[in-house]
């Protein structure tokens, strides 16, 4: 594994010796994705120095594997002229995905200085929605016709590869207005023999993505049919581009980070996810004070839940000691049990349609487990304070709590899904609080009816 300080010290050796050939030839035997790591613990000016001795092809690599935020910087940082040639060498749709995150005028800038047919079809993927297949796909797509022999086919794929950056995974079969006809696998053309029709060896049973499918249908049509690319149409069935599995392994990763955020109420809404981590302060302090303010004002209603019953706690001021016992048990159930049905319905392993069987399974499980730690915390309560009724109600309060809470940990993603709304927002700090606030509200209640008239 490489160790990036050790790198980063010896190319800085290289720097401060100005032998700048050494350096060049030192930086481009790097994979790019390790120059991505070494660029990323750089700092600027060490970073531009370096970018500039890469060979063109190397930099395009180099700027896919980098974040958002340093692909801008760089970028910005090199002459306009430099710029739009690294950015003609990059697919479509990363190209798309760089001009994107320019500001409006700057993009327009590249966008005038790259190659006409390739400005167009980055123009047209920026016109799309960028969490759609027509967002994400990418429109370099090798098309062939149906009375072609695979001969033919053959050696067109020669002069095409030679001449375009293409991805080569399956051939498309197209009519003279570009409808999809077909499909043909590279594997399906080397084994078949070179006098052969494609029309006779083509799959018109296509699976294929329409330009407006969001992102987690593009993810789910992947992960249900094990494609390497998916073919994407628009509403007449016109090719339009390809999207590749390595796209959507990068989509999975910016879910599976979106989702880990949401669930701790850190918004990625008005924040870029790479501001957050490293970029700046005030942006970060965007993106978590939201749902901190939320979760304060659950948490004051909790507090005024407990105000509420200040009497059974000034009667009975034991009581207090157990509150954080089922508020931290009620909550680790609960966010169990939101956990496993966001990742359920985000890998497709959890459908709607099969809400109400889970519903009822994990309550089932809630109050097996609530009850297991409801007859523990009775007998220890009871040996520790000498009192079977505090135990008791203790006891009861965690079943039920722990119960109630397995319950809203399960409907609420469903009912959130239902509603358009992402999901993995259902784990935030606002269902914790929820727990808090309605497991106090029951503690409470039992103490008063069963505690409070022994007194």
């Amino acid at each position: 594994m490489l160790n990036v300080s050790n790198v980063i010290d010896r190319l800085r050796e290289i720097m401060a010796d100005e032998t700048f050939t050494q350096l060049k030839d030192e930086l481009n035997a790097y994979h790019v994705a390790d120059l991505a790591d070494i660029f990323q613990d750089m700092k600027p000016d060490e970073r531009l120095m370096c970018f500039k001795l890469l060979d063109l092809e190397k930099a395009a690599d180099v700027i896919e594997y980098l974040p958002a935020n340093l692909q801008v910087e760089i970028l910005g940082d090199l002459d306009e002229e430099t710029a739009s040639r690294i950015i003609t060498r990059l697919p479509h749709d990363a190209a798309a995905d760089v001009l994107g995150d320019m500001e409006e005028d700057e993009s327009e800038t590249y966008l005038e200085k790259l190659p006409h047919k390739f400005s167009e079809e980055v123009r047209e993927l920026l016109t799309y929605n960028e969490d759609t297949a027509g967002g994400m796909m990418n429109p370099a797509v090798l098309t062939v016709n149906s009375d072609m022999s695979v001969l033919d086919v053959l050696n067109y794929i020669r002069t095409k590869a030679e001449h375009d950056r293409m991805e080569l995974y399956y051939l498309y079969v197209v009519d003279k207005q570009n409808h999809l006809l077909g499909v043909v696998s590279l594997r399906k053309l080397l084994t078949t023999s070179i006098d052969t029709v494609v029309e006779d060896i083509m799959i018109s049973d296509i699976v294929k993505l329409h330009v407006d499918d969001y992102s987690d249908s593009v993810t789910e049509e992947f992960m249900k049919y094990q494609y390497n690319a998916l073919p994407v149409v628009d509403f007449y069935n016109r090719l339009k581009g390809m999207i590749t599995w390595d796209d959507v392994h990068d989509l999975v990763q910016e879910e599976t980070t979106e989702e880990i955020y949401a669930s701790s109420g850190i918004s990625t809404d008005v924040v870029d996810e790479d501001e957050i981590i490293s970029g700046n302060i005030l942006n970060a302090i965007r993106a978590r004070t939201p749902w901190l303010f939320i979760t304060l004002i659950g948490e004051f209603i909790a507090v005024n839940v407990a105000n509420h019953y200040d009497h059974t706690l000034t009667a009975l001021p034991v009581i207090a000691i157990f509150m954080p016992l089922l508020a931290g048990l009620g909550g680790n159930i609960g966010t169990q049990s939101i956990t496993l049905m966001v990742r359920g319905l985000s890998t497709g392993q959890i459908t709607m349609s099969t809400a109400f069987n889970h519903i009822i399974r994990e309550t089932f499980i809630g109050f097996v487990i609530g009850g297991f730690f409801g007859i523990l915390v009775t007998i220890v309560t009871w040996g520790w304070k000498h009192n079977i009724e505090l135990g008791a109600v203790v006891g009861a309060a965690m079943i039920i709590n722990m119960t109630l809470a397995t319950i809203i940990g399960t409907f609420t993603p469903f009912a959130l899904k239902s509603a358009k709304i992402d999901p993995a927002v259902a784990s935030g700090p606002v269902i914790a609080t929820t727990i808090d606030v309605l497991g106090l509200a029951i503690y409470f209640t039992l103490v008063s009816v069963f505690l409070m008239k022994t007194i």
